[in-house]
């Protein structure tokens, strides 16, 4: 027997989140989020709120360029939690904290995803990829 969809399908919803990323369009990112979204930061805090999820866009679009390849997207059947997979390819363009000095080295680091749904809108995004890869990169200036 087929696995039926019991609520609607995320996908769409997620595709269309990390297609306004690929734009830069915090705006349209924003939007899709539920009000309360937790954002659980790779290796760090975690945050809550709508308002501190734009901050946190606007901290990484003054440090990284980046946009998201090879995406794929998977949901449970309940369309309750989804994952998603891809490559992000990046160019540091300015220091961020501890890490090593930017000098507008590119990067291309493997990740993923972690999201929640509820009422037709994204209420948990937690996001995961190695740092040390990353830190590896920019030191070489990969």
């Amino acid at each position: 027997m087929p696995l039926l969809w019991h609520r609607m399908d995320p996908r769409p919803l997620i595709l269309a989140y990390y297609d306004a990323f690929n734009r830069a369009d915090w705006k349209a990112m924003l939007a899709l989020l539920s009000e309360d979204v937790v954002h659980e930061i790779n290796q760090g805090g975690t945050e809550v709120g709508r308002e501190a999820f734009g901050a946190f866009l606007a901290h990484m679009e003054r440090c990284y360029e980046e946009r998201l390849e090879d995406l794929v997207v998977m949901a449970d059947p309940e369309g309750r939690r989804c994952a998603a997979e891809f490559v992000v390819v990046g160019k540091y363009l300015r220091t961020d904290g501890a890490f090593p000095e930017a000098r507008g080295q590119g990067y291309r680091l493997p990740a993923g995803a972690f999201l929640g749904v509820a009422d037709g809108r994204i209420n948990r995004v937690a996001t995961v990829y190695n740092v040390k890869d990353w830190v590896r990169q920019v030191e070489v200036g990969a």
